[in-house]
Formats: C-alpha cells, sequence, structure tokens
C-alpha cells in the first residue's frame, strides 16, 4: 500500500499502482483532464508507465467549457 496526496486529500492506494489505474478508479478515462505529479505535467502516453509510490503528489484538473 501508498500513501500519496490527491487534490490535496491523503488517499491510500495499491502498491504498483498506475496513474492510468488512478483514472479508472475515478472514473476519469474519458474526461478532458490534466495531470501534475509531483509538480510535473504528465502526458497521456505516460499514464500507463508511470506508476505511484508514497508520498506523490497528484494533481487532477478537468477542463469544462463554458461561455
Amino acid at each position: 500500500m501508498a500513501k500519496i496526496q490527491l487534490n490535496g486529500k491523503k488517499v491510500v492506494i495499491k502498491s504498483n499502482y498506475s496513474i492510468l489505474d488512478l483514472l479508472k478508479k475515478y472514473k476519469l478515462l474519458n474526461k478532458k483532464i490534466a495531470i501534475e505529479h509531483n509538480g510535473i505535467i504528465i502526458t497521456k502516453n505516460k499514464y500507463k508507465k508511470k506508476f505511484l509510490k508514497n508520498n506523490d503528489k497528484i494533481e487532477i484538473v478537468h477542463f469544462i467549457g463554458g461561455g
């Protein structure tokens, strides 16, 4: 198990959890989002390869339309 900070909240995840796994868990796969991992923006092609570890900080932002 690993403890991470997700959008400012402490959460516990399984070991060997990728960013893609996190998106699946929170049903965010088909959303327009941007992800920051420890202060670095992660591109979509790295979601599957980027594994989370203890004390990582993840920020996920949604894009919404408006006028």
